[in-house]
């Protein structure tokens, strides 16, 4: 028994995992701030050409 706890231990596998999984998650963070900061400007932009257009008719 103690063996296979000592093994449990030492195993770094599952380490690598976690890792990896939290390198992911990161990554999705990252892009869901950029695309939310896009559609923020992106709707301004054209919120200031609608204004454009409906000045000029």
């Amino acid at each position: 028994m103690m063996e296979m706890i000592k093994k449990f231990v030492k195993d770094e596998e599952g380490v690598t995992a976690i890792e990896y999984g939290l390198i992911a998650a990161l990554i999705a963070v990252a892009i869901i701030i950029s695309i939310t900061s896009v559609g923020t400007n992106l709707a301004a932009v054209f919120t200031k050409i609608a204004g454009d257009l409906a000045a000029a008719l």
